[in-house]
Order: C-alpha cells, then sequence, then structure tokens
C-alpha cells in the first residue's frame, strides 16, 4: 500500500464514528460543563436570541457562540428541540471526532506513509482523554477538529516549499477559515497553535519564505470577517461586558491564577499523561529515541513545532484541565505512529541503564492503569450498586489478555502488534464501559431521578421547580430553563406565592430552615418523594425531598 485511498478514509471514518456511538444516547448529561452547553443552547433554541448566551437568567460570557450555533443546529434538524434527550446536543462532538481521526490519518500518511496514518488515527481515537471528550457536549473536540483543519493547510503549504511546488488557493483559505471558525468557539486559544506551530519553524529554521503560500496579506481578512461580525453584535448587545468577563476573566484569568480550584504547577500535564493518552502513552515514551534522533528532519520538525508551543503555554499558565493540550494529541500520535512502524521490526531499548529502568517503571505504570480501567466497571457496579454484573465481568475478560500479549510483544520488540494489541485492548474497556457500565451507575445519577421524580408529580403543565440542595446544571438541563435555584427561606416564600404550580427540591441539610420558613407563611407541606445519590462533583452524598402544598379541594 504506497497511499491510503478515499477508502481507506471511510473506514477510518465508520470505525471511529461506531467506537463513539456506545453510551451517547444512554449517558445524562456529564461534568458540570456538559449540561451548561446543553442549557445555554436549549435556551438560545426557545427564546430565540443567537447572540446573548445565557444559563438560566445570567449572561454566560466564557467564549464566543459558535458551538452554541453547531449545537442549536443539530438539535434543530433532529427535531428535538422540545425535549430534554441529549444525544442530539452531542451530534457536534461525534462528528468532530470522526473527522478529527480521519484528517490525523491524512496527516501521518502525508509525512510517514499510509500505515503510520492508520495507526495515528487508532492511537488518538483509543486514547482516554479523546474518548471522553469525544462523548461529551463540550467545546474540545470542535476545537481539536479547527486545529487540525488549520495544521491541514500550514502542512501542505510547508510540503509544497521542501518539494519546490505551488501552493493551491485552497490550502490558504482552509488555514484562515479554520483559525476563524477556531475564534468563534473559543476564542484565541486557536491562536497559539495556529501561529505557535508556523512561528516555532521560522525561529528553528531561520527562515519562513514559506508563509507567504497561505497569502498572509489577505488572509487574515477572511479569519476576522467570520468572527468579526457576532463580536461587533455581542459587544452592542452587551455593553461591553463580554469582552470584559471572557478575555478578562475567564482568558486572563486563566493565565494568572487557577480558576475553579484548578490552578496546579507547570508538570501537570507531562504527569497525566500517561493516563490521558493511554494505551498509547507507553509507546509515545519508548517513541523518544526516535524522535529526538531525528528532530531536524523536516518532518519530525514540522510535528515538534506543532508540539512543543502549545504545551509549553499550558504548561505555564495557572489553570490546568487535561482537555487544555487535547490538540497536541494527533501530532504526538503520529510521531509515536512513525517510530513504530518505523522500527517494528528491530526495536532497539536505550543503551543507559538508568533509562531502561525509567522505561520499565513507566511499563509497570502503563499496565497498572490499564488494570484499573478494565477492571473499573464491574468494582463500581458492585461497591456503587451492589450488583454483580456478568456483562461487565467480560470487559476484563477480554482487555487483560490483550495487555498481557501487548506486554510480552513489547519485551520481544514486536511493536506494531504490541500497539495493535493495545489498542483492542483499549476498544473493548471504552465500549464496554460506556455500554454496560456507566449508565447503569445510578448512585451518581442523581439529577436524571429527581428530574423523573418532578415529572411524576408536576401539578401543572408548566410547573415551576425552586431547587435548595442541588444547584447541578445537569439538573437545571433536564428540568427546563424555569428551574429556580435559591435558598431554603427563599424557597418556601416562593412556594407560597405560587402554590398551585410550584414544586421544590430540598434536601436535608436544608430541610429544618424551610419547614420552619413554611410553617412561619402558614403553608401545609407535602413530601412527594425523596431520592438519595451521591454529587460525583462535590463527593458528597445527598438526601433530597420534593416538596408541594397539599391543596384543598374546590
Amino acid at each position: 500500500m504506497t497511499r491510503l485511498t478515499l477508502r481507506h478514509y471511510i473506514l477510518v471514518a465508520l470505525s471511529v464514528f461506531v467506537l463513539f456511538l456506545p453510551g451517547r444516547a444512554t449517558l445524562p448529561p456529564l461534568d458540570r460543563d456538559e449540561p451548561r452547553y446543553m442549557e445555554a443552547t436549549a435556551q438560545m433554541l426557545h427564546g430565540g436570541d443567537y447572540v446573548d448566551v445565557r444559563f438560566l437568567d445570567q449572561p454566560r460570557y466564557l467564549q464566543p457562540a459558535g458551538i452554541y450555533w453547531l449545537e442549536a443546529a443539530a438539535v434543530r434538524l433532529t427535531g428535538m428541540q422540545d425535549t430534554h434527550a441529549v444525544w442530539p446536543y452531542r451530534i457536534p462532538s461525534l462528528l468532530s471526532v470522526t473527522a478529527a481521526a480521519v484528517l490525523t490519518a491524512w496527516i501521518g500518511a502525508a509525512l510517514f506513509g499510509p500505515a503510520c496514518g492508520l495507526l495515528a488515527a487508532a492511537l488518538l481515537a483509543v486514547s482516554v482523554l479523546m474518548t471522553a471528550e469525544g462523548r461529551m457536549a463540550t467545546i474540545d473536540t470542535t476545537l481539536l477538529l479547527c486545529v487540525l483543519l488549520a495544521q491541514c493547510g500550514l502542512l501542505r503549504a510547508y510540503l509544497d516549499r521542501e518539494r519546490d511546488l505551488a501552493t493551491p488557493l485552497a490550502a490558504a483559505l482552509l488555514y484562515w477559515t479554520a483559525l476563524g471558525c477556531g475564534l468563534m468557539l473559543k476564542g484565541p486559544v486557536i491562536l497559539i497553535p495556529g501561529f505557535g506551530t508556523p512561528l516555532a519553524l521560522a525561529l528553528v529554521e531561520r527562515r519562513i519564505d514559506w508563509w507567504r503560500r497561505l497569502r498572509p496579506s489577505w488572509g487574515w481578512l477572511l479569519m476576522l470577517a467570520i468572527v468579526v461580525p457576532w463580536c461587533v453584535a455581542i459587544g452592542v448587545k452587551s455593553h461591553g461586558d463580554f469582552f470584559s468577563r471572557s478575555v478578562g476573566r475567564n482568558f486572563l484569568g486563566k493565565v494568572a491564577s487557577g480558576q475553579e480550584t484548578h490552578g496546579l504547577p507547570p508538570g501537570y500535564h507531562l504527569a497525566v499523561f500517561a493516563l490521558a493518552f493511554w494505551p498509547g502513552s507507553l509507546f509515545a515514551a519508548m517513541s523518544l529515541p526516535f524522535v529526538w534522533a531525528r528532530r531536524f528532519e523536516p518532518h519530525v520538525r514540522y510535528l515538534l513545532c506543532w508540539i512543543v508551543p502549545h504545551w509549553l503555554v499550558f504548561e505555564a499558565i495557572a489553570t490546568k484541565l487535561p482537555h487544555y493540550v487535547l490538540p497536541t494529541y494527533p501530532a504526538i500520535a503520529i510521531l509515536t505512529a512513525a517510530a513504530v512502524v518505523s522500527y517494528s521490526s528491530r526495536w532497539e531499548w536505550p543503551h543507559a541503564i538508568w533509562a531502561r529502568g525509567v522505561l520499565a517503571a513507566y511499563a509497570v505504570l502503563w499496565f497498572t492503569l490499564g488494570s484499573v480501567l478494565a477492571f473499573a466497571g464491574p468494582v463500581l457496579l458492585w461497591r456503587m450498586e451492589g450488583t454483580f454484573s456478568p456483562a461487565a465481568m467480560l470487559i476484563p475478560a477480554g482487555a487483560l489478555p490483550l495487555l498481557v500479549l501487548s506486554g510480552y510483544l513489547i519485551v520481544h520488540r514486536d511493536m506494531l502488534r504490541a500497539v495493535m494489541a493495545a489498542v483492542a485492548a483499549a476498544v473493548i474497556i471504552h465500549v464496554g464501559l460506556f455500554s454496560t457500565v456507566i449508565p447503569r451507575l445510578q448512585t451518581i445519577w442523581l439529577s436524571p431521578r429527581l428530574a423523573a421524580m418532578v415529572d411524576d408529580h408536576r401539578p401543572c403543565a408548566q410547573t415551576v421547580v425552586a431547587s435548595v440542595s442541588d444547584s447541578e446544571p445537569s439538573l437545571v438541563f433536564l428540568l427546563g430553563q424555569n428551574t429556580r435555584l435559591m435558598g431554603a427561606t427563599a424557597a418556601a416564600d416562593f412556594l407560597q406565592q405560587n402554590q398551585k404550580c410550584a414544586l421544590v427540591l430540598v434536601g436535608a441539610q436544608d430541610l429544618v430552615a424551610f419547614s420552619t420558613r413554611a410553617m412561619q407563611d402558614g403553608l401545609d407541606l407535602h413530601e412527594l418523594g425523596q431520592q438519595r445519590g451521591l454529587n460525583y462533583s462535590t463527593g458528597k452524598y445527598l438526601d433530597i425531598g420534593l416538596y408541594g402544598v397539599i391543596r384543598q379541594p374546590d
């Protein structure tokens, strides 16, 4: 096989699409960010305001409106705007992760051959971080797609310089359009890889002549034309408040200080890489001698100039989350795949004893992480739900032999087959967790159970629910934009003023204050139901009851 054909790219796309389907419709809103995106999009659809993004009655001025537009389009095209179904909001992330794998295959094939492209796409698709982000209705996989599109334009110009060929106009249009779309998704973050890669290449090579192939004289105008109209509209509507919040507090605030308890020292992203890029992390570490020996070769140099600036920036800023370095993972996957394909049958271990020791310790960590992931499903179901699941036991039964096989092949220096065995183990783990385990962890899915309890006892079609002890965004999304988040005494007063169509969710810790105020307001309370569950965001168990007013017969 001398090159990848359309059939190969279709196969990659279908494989990744199917891999990321399990759990997409059965999983409730995850994390805290995903339901915030979902609810803001739902309010955009219901209110018809596609400029001013809001969560409940508060502006959500963190980034531009691009991701909300994509999710709104997906929901409207599926006709699900009047429901609380989660899967339509996750369509952009599904399509983005599929396209990201295809583009990774293309870049890898263009630089190191078709086998490298296919292996790199597989390593990226099964990585733990990509598996998690690709299933949520958040911004990161769509931003990754824009980064990859921009890199495709950059790479075409760079390779054309090496081959002394003319660069087509399409490459410049692709590059600047991708940057403009990235700005509409997450503001200036796209410029770190978009401008950081050519700047790093210019510093290393001491030449920038190929940059003119991307038509920068007018390209920046195309980039701004995509984002400026919305910026003007939101600037007028918010009276400049959007820019002071999104740039001043959110973007620059993350640089200066750790926001939302995510302030961590430099080295964090390197420390979590073993898990975030698993199972490719061990092979990436083993590929370092290959990369170092070829660091001056144009293709390797290009990928290093893609990785290093972005990685250093996000190691330096105060706020750190694993997905911040996700845009570097395609390049890491390609370098790893290049090393594996190039030295599969003649892999050489480091000569230094200390290097072998470090690599052996990393291999033990890698195998331990894989074993933990394999057993996580049945253990969680047993500990949290008190159930033994034969289906969940199929995960370690299928994955562990493959991990052992991968380790055996690594010891015998058959790296290509070792990677393939590890990728197969990761597929079993990820599909098993998202299809048979995570949807059944009812203990942590408190918000869906509370929403179902409310639906069972709605006194009116337009029931308004006040939540006292649970302010999770997932609850807000599942209940709808009429949800009110307030304190115990305010909730009692609210119920007194809306006795006919109001319900209140109150936790055990706030029940005394709520009941006392309700008595003072002369309310005859009725407990309609009770739910207990774990708030996995805080790690605390909550006992929450649903209360309404006993209505006297007419």
